[in-house]
């Protein structure tokens, strides 16, 4: 049998979807629901299942961000999208990221039908050892995008690796991997990089200290940020801004 959950923050249309889809008839159980995408994540890691049926516009997610993440750590698990927005170029870029199905609300019972059918048609093509594949490139370079603009956005900030993880609905361990495999550097690198470039930015304003840069770019240590400033600049802070800024 195989195993499906069904994610939507609309518990009647995943109560509909659970009792009136003939689930056994189509060799599938429904192991699990859930009202949300941090949930909905949190079950899928539980219970692994073989097809996802999820809406994509929940209040406070990014759909294909989650999409992504899904995909790209999951890549058998067949992806059924339910949305009642009627955006074309939101449904190519879904179709681009691996998912199987577009349905929009409220769907037919020949839609979900169909895609059931679709799906374990694929299920059934696929080889036992298919789970440990490499994940779909289009998804894996969508997560990889994802966490570097994150990042850049929050590198001033105490980040974590998990905090990260969490913004693109992967595990820790998956994003590290997909970081070192598509830009061939740690994460903490990665941070301490973008931090980096940002207090060049602010080198350039003689009226800041060099304590005040380090503390704007995220590092509590200014002696901590001297020592990764130089590692990766191959100069003092100081003396950067005497070669580039002229003082």
């Amino acid at each position: 049998m195989y195993k499906v959950v069904l994610v939507d923050d609309e518990a009647l249309i995943v109560e509909g979807l659970r009792k009136v889809v003939d689930w056994a008839g189509h060799g599938c159980r429904v192991v699990a629901t859930a009202c949300d995408a941090v949930s909905g994540a949190a079950a899928i890691r539980e219970h692994y299942p073989d097809i996802l049926f999820t809406d994509i516009k929940m209040p406070g997610e990014d759909g294909l961000t989650m999409l992504a993440g899904l995909k790209g750590e999951f890549p058998r698990m067949q992806i059924a999208v339910l949305t009642g927005y009627r955006d074309f170029e939101y449904a190519q870029r879904a179709i681009r990221l691996g998912v199987a199905r577009f349905l929009l609300k409220p769907s037919r019972m020949e839609e979900l039908e169909e895609a059931l059918s679709y799906m374990t048609g694929v299920l059934d093509r696929l080889p036992p050892e298919e789970d440990r594949a490499e994940p779909e490139d289009a998804a894996n370079s969508f997560i990889v995008r994802q966490a570097r603009g994150y990042i850049a956005g929050h590198c001033a900030e105490k980040l974590t690796l998990q905090e990260v993880a969490d913004h693109c609905f992967v595990s820790q361990w998956h994003l590290s991997k997909l970081l070192n495999r598509h830009l061939g550097q740690p994460f903490y690198d990665l941070l301490n990089a973008e931090r980096v470039r940002r207090a060049k930015e602010l080198l350039e304003d003689p009226a800041l200290r060099i304590s005040e840069i380090a503390e704007q770019v995220g590092y509590a240590d200014t002696a901590h940020f001297s020592r990764v400033f130089k590692k990766l600049e191959g100069v003092s802070a100081g003396e950067w801004r005497n070669l580039h800024c002229g003082r």
